[in-house]
């Protein structure tokens, strides 16, 4: 197995250790704030009728509530199997299977074979990938019209965070880090392909921005 193999069944395997505790606390808390200012934020820019790719999808609530909110169906990309398993199971148990896809997998090895989308949403995924020009390279061309993402501010108290988990996850022997990407450098690449940020908001670690393709550099067929 070389390295990159090793990291991500490691990540998958962390992922879904927390599948059942992220089902559970979203049962029983809702949404997080930054789940609820994408929704807003995508709302805004025009969800009825759309096809949504969610990348890191977890188990799969913010995609479902975006379906009941008017978006048409959903693909679902995560490299977790236990993650997608509850995804599938929630899918089904809401009659929401006909218009849901999920494929395991690392979204930047299979995207060639994973549908575009009028919306694509990254929901605390940037943090989780060492690549992250390639990530948002290739979900960015995936996507026709919005481009949703959550991923955390440069701030001290962020940075600490970061270091602790990653110092936890070593003496674990756990491959999975987490990272912290220049804000100003993902900004800059997400408009350098042609996009304009209209909604953006703040909690105290994270981001949360949504973009719309510029339609003077010519919407995607």
């Amino acid at each position: 197995m070389n390295c990159c193999s090793a990291i991500n069944a490691d990540t998958g395997r962390f992922f879904s250790r927390l599948a059942g505790f992220n089902r559970l606390r979203s049962h029983v808390f809702g949404f997080e704030r930054t789940q609820r200012q994408l929704m807003d934020g995508i709302r805004r820019a025009g969800l009825d009728g759309a096809e949504l790719l969610e990348v890191g999808c977890g188990t799969g609530g913010l995609h479902r509530a975006l379906l009941r909110a008017g978006a048409a169906r959903a693909t679902g990309v995560d490299l977790s199997a236990g993650m997608l398993a509850t995804a599938r199971a929630e899918a089904g148990a809401q009659g929401l299977e006909d218009r849901t896809d999920y494929r395991q997998g690392d979204f930047v090895q299979i995207a060639d074979v994973v549908p575009e989308a009028d919306v694509t949403i990254l929901d605390k995924v940037v943090c989780c990938y060492p690549d992250w020009e390639v990530l948002l390279d290739r979900s960015l061309a995936k996507t026709r019209r919005v481009y949703a993402l959550t991923y955390p501010r440069d701030r001290a108290f962020t940075r600490a965070a970061i270091r602790l988990m990653s110092l936890g996850l070593d003496l674990l022997g756990c491959c999975y880090q987490p990272y912290l990407h220049p804000p100003d450098a993902i900004r800059a690449r997400i408009l350098g392909q042609g996009f304009q940020r209209v909604y953006t908001a703040l909690t105290t670690s994270w981001h949360t921005e949504v973009y719309v393709r510029d339609a003077s550099t010519g919407a995607k067929d």
